[in-house]
């Protein structure tokens, strides 16, 4: 049996629902949230904002593997609220990422949901426990210095 794992993660930004809106809603500002360090780089054409049905194709880093693509849908998109991005092709069994905005009394607090496994049973299980756990703090660690540096570059 395939394990599924959780990351949470929840940060309040000094900003509004607008403002957060109109940043999570475009695609390519992925960018100005993951680590330099990363190989990770958008293939796919993408419009200035997102939409029930989109897909987006990414092509990843993995050490020891290389270069992977990965595919990715986005749904249940709710204006100035939340969406998914679910994985249609990459390096995990499953992923499904939910993310959300809601006011908060000091500005916006960002959620991020995100279940997932990998494949290759009991080797995938080891390459948790060693790497992808580790590796998935240290990103989601990243993006939420960068998130409150980018709001308040944008409060400016």
């Amino acid at each position: 049996m395939t394990a599924i794992h959780k990351l949470q993660r929840e940060q309040i930004i000094a900003t509004n629902l607008n403002t957060a809106w109109e940043f999570i809603r475009r695609p390519q500002n992925l960018n100005r949230i993951t680590p330099d360090d990363m190989t990770f780089e958008i293939i796919s054409d993408v419009p200035e904002e997102m939409y029930n049905g989109l897909i987006i194709e990414y092509r990843i880093g993995i050490p020891l593997i290389g270069k992977q693509p990965w595919l990715s849908e986005i749904k249940h998109v709710k204006d100035h609220h939340s969406f998914v991005d679910e994985q249609r092709i990459g390096p995990y069994r499953l992923w499904y990422h939910y993310h959300e905005i809601s006011e908060h009394t000091n500005g916006v607090r960002f959620v991020d949901k995100v279940h997932y496994s990998l494949p290759f049973g009991l080797i995938g299980s080891i390459a948790h426990s060693v790497y992808v756990k580790r590796q998935l703090n240290y990103i989601f660690g990243y993006r939420e210095k960068a998130m409150s540096e980018v709001f308040s570059e944008l409060s400016k």
